[in-house]
């Protein structure tokens, strides 16, 4: 995986998080990622396509991350992961990809991206439909944690 394809992500994610939910995200060293299995508690996967590349993205936030950002944007105490909540994590899946789409496309990428997908609930699985090699940067807040997996073939 190219390191031009894992800086937009990881760029957009800071940006989108300090400009919705006012909250600092602190991203950690990028990983390679075996398995398919969450590292928190709600995810949104989106796919991205282009005549040079295809793959796609996946948030997984903690409830405690999640939770704290959902109270932040909505102004409102959220305890529990309900539709509000995997609305939320669809639209910042979404901000944050077109926020990377942007940025690739000033490298000479044009990406499609498709409609974000949310998944919920323990020990969930993150399906990439794609084969590439997966690649997980963990982020931190004051509330709590946060992924991101990036995959492309």
């Amino acid at each position: 995986m190219k390191v031009e394809f894992i800086n937009p992500f990881m760029e957009s994610t800071v940006h989108v998080l300090q400009t919705m939910a006012k909250v600092t995200a602190t991203p950690g060293k990028p990983q390679r990622k075996e398995g398919d299995a969450a590292n928190g508690d709600v995810t949104g996967v989106i796919s991205m396509i282009s005549e040079q590349a295809k793959g796609s993205l996946a948030i997984t936030f903690t409830s405690a991350a999640i939770f704290d950002i959902a109270r932040r944007v909505l102004s409102e105490e959220v305890t529990e992961i309900n539709s509000t909540v995997t609305d939320l994590v669809g639209e910042i899946t979404n901000i944050v990809t077109g926020g990377a789409k942007q940025l690739l496309s000033e490298r000479g990428y044009d990406f499609d991206m498709a409609t974000p997908a949310v998944a919920t609930g323990k020990n969930h699985r993150i399906n990439h439909q794609f084969n590439g090699v997966k690649i997980l940067i963990p982020f931190s807040i004051i509330a709590g944690e946060f992924y991101m997996e990036i995959c492309f073939e």
